[in-house]
């Protein structure tokens, strides 16, 4: 039993136990099925050993009460501070780096991210912006405490908590992607499709999604499982002029009501009341310049002003264009100690979901909040 694979909404599964309820989910007998599942996962199965991170198990209880509406706040994107050499994140001679492709994906080993500096920090969200996403490897996250990294991550932004996910006992800032022991959910989904893709930007239901986001890996399969990341940005310089010119202007609808219904229907729980937000089809970073399609089926509804078969039919063709595009992708291996950075306000992702049923997939995110959407002029 999981929260969930991924951020979407059509690959949820029901939580493990203690939904949000009158009396904060401390009734007797979801207490004992969920102590039941915490033993089974600390102590491991036959066919799994015990789960490494149990502090990192997910509950519901982090609070009894449901969460006020988000207050709009000012965000700084602090790559605006960067040193564009990278000094501090990657000096010369100690550091190897890897382009995965020539757009987007890098991967690096020989820095420790916990051990930079501001400056380093500065560069990291500058760097992520351009590389779109970047795997560090051999990190320290999961071994380092768990307020330290919630720390760490919140000089990115805000730290937005999730609406419905569960997240270690006192850590509600934490969003966890969690498949435990014998979870049967890849079958019985692939009996109801024929594949797992489904591509999202983080949340951007909210009035300030997430920009610079972390994703660090807990317990992994050992194959298979893997997050595919496609470039925003080229996906809209791949568009003709004109289609591009005529996107500029649209804004599109993007809801958290069908996540907020699918967790309710299935036993589990509502922080806050679901919201939704208008948002440009293209969006402009505040530190690169660069427009990105802003787009992705799982949040996205239709398009303000269109009929519903014009906004259908115009979304459809931009999802296959994002989807199709694999020239515009990546794909990230999860290995033990590896932190995923990324910057949703530029790259989308989907998980892979093709390990073996019995398998632990267990991965933290950190997710800061960014400015509100905006666009720049059409510029040709």
């Amino acid at each position: 039993m999981a929260p969930s694979l991924t951020e979407s909404v059509g690959l949820r599964a029901p939580p493990v136990t203690l939904p949000l309820k009158s009396d904060g989910g401390q009734n007797k007998e979801n207490l004992v099925g969920y102590k039941i599942e915490r033993e089974r996962e600390i102590k491991g199965t036959d066919k799994l050993p015990p789960i490494s991170y149990p502090e990192y198990l997910p509950v519901w209880d982090n609070e009894t009460e449901r969460y006020p509406p988000l207050e709009l706040f000012e965000h700084y994107d602090h790559g605006k501070d960067a040193d564009a050499s990278f000094p501090d994140l990657l000096p010369k001679g100690q550091v190897e780096v890897d382009q995965i492709t020539p757009f987007i994906g890098s991967e690096i080993h020989g820095v420790q991210l916990s051990q930079l500096s501001d400056k380093g920090k500065d560069q990291l969200a500058l760097y992520v912006a351009q590389r779109r996403v970047v795997a560090f490897r051999d990190q320290d996250f999961a071994s380092r405490p768990i307020q330290e990294v919630v720390d760490y991550a919140g000089y990115f932004g805000r730290h937005h908590i999730h609406q419905t996910s569960g997240a270690p006992k006192g850590f509600p800032e934490i969003h966890l992607v969690f498949r435990g022991a014998d979870d049967r959910t890849g079958d019985t989904f692939l009996k109801q499709r024929t594949n797992t893709i489904a591509w999202h930007s983080d949340i951007t239901f909210e009035k300030q999604p997430p920009g610079t986001t972390f994703l660090y890996v807990l317990d992994g399969p050992t194959t298979g499982g893997d997050t595919l990341f496609a470039d925003m940005v080229q996906a809209y310089k791949r568009l003709s002029p004109g289609f591009r010119e005529r996107l500029h202007g649209l804004k599109a609808v993007h809801s958290g009501l069908e996540q907020i219904n699918a967790s309710l229907n299935r036993g589990g729980i509502a922080r806050r009341d679901p919201v939704t937000s208008e948002h440009p089809i293209v969006r402009t970073h505040p530190v690169t310049g660069e427009k990105a399609l802003y787009v992705n089926p799982q949040f996205t509804r239709y398009i303000v002003g269109y009929k519903k078969e014009e906004s259908d039919h115009l979304l459809k063709f931009l999802y296959d264009h994002i989807a199709l595009s694999q020239d515009l992708q990546t794909r990230i291996r999860w290995k033990a100690g590896t932190v995923v950075v990324w910057d949703n306000r530029v790259a989308c992702h989907s998980a892979v979901f093709d390990w073996e049923d019995g398998q632990r997939r267990h991965i933290a995110r950190l997710t800061p909040q960014a400015e509100p959407p905006y666009e720049t002029p059409f510029d040709g």
